[in-house]
């Protein structure tokens, strides 16, 4: 089980949706938070089905073709609970990409490496000024929570960038 599980799981706890809804949920509120694709969830609610951690009915209405609903089971409580204090628990494992280009710097002339890095600045800035307009959600503490972790590592990569950027120009 991973954190797509937790999500899931973290989901469903709250109310008992269709995987439309769920995805829907997911593309609205927490695009910056995971990139988890719709097939993704579809799959991962089958395995969490399998698995004895959802209920599924299907409801119907009028014409239209009928819609699988998801609700969490009472084994799908306990593995939240588990899921939950495991991903707080644990130290991230983060990796970035662009360490990869990082490592090959040496091959470009500094300034063609100031150029790359500055387009990768423009960016990030973008991202951070996105994030910062980021609305409140005051359903969850932790959601907010989420984006403002995400907003304070942009800030220090965006911070760490410039630092690089003066350091090479000063080559």
């Amino acid at each position: 089980m991973d954190e797509r599980m937790l999500l899931l799981l973290g989901i469903l706890k709250s109310q008992s949706l269709h995987g439309y809804q769920i995805n829907e949920f997911i593309d609205k509120n927490l695009s910056r938070i995971t990139s988890m694709k719709k097939a993704t969830a579809y799959a991962l609610l089958d395995k969490l089905y399998a698995a004895g951690f959802i209920s599924v009915h299907e409801e119907q209405e009028g014409n239209r073709p009928p819609k699988k609903v998801y609700s969490i089971s009472e084994a799908g409580e306990k593995e939240f609970y588990w899921l939950l204090r495991g991903n707080l628990s644990e130290q991230d494992m983060t990796s970035f990409k662009g360490d990869i280009g990082l490592m090959f710097m040496d091959h470009l002339s500094n300034e063609e490496a100031i150029d790359c890095l500055l387009k990768r600045l423009n960016g990030l800035t973008v991202e951070i000024e996105e994030l910062q307009q980021t609305p409140k959600h005051k359903f969850s503490k932790g959601i907010d929570l989420s984006i403002e972790h995400h907003l304070v590592c942009k800030q220090a990569e965006r911070n760490w960038l410039q630092s690089l950027i003066e350091q090479l120009k000063n080559e």
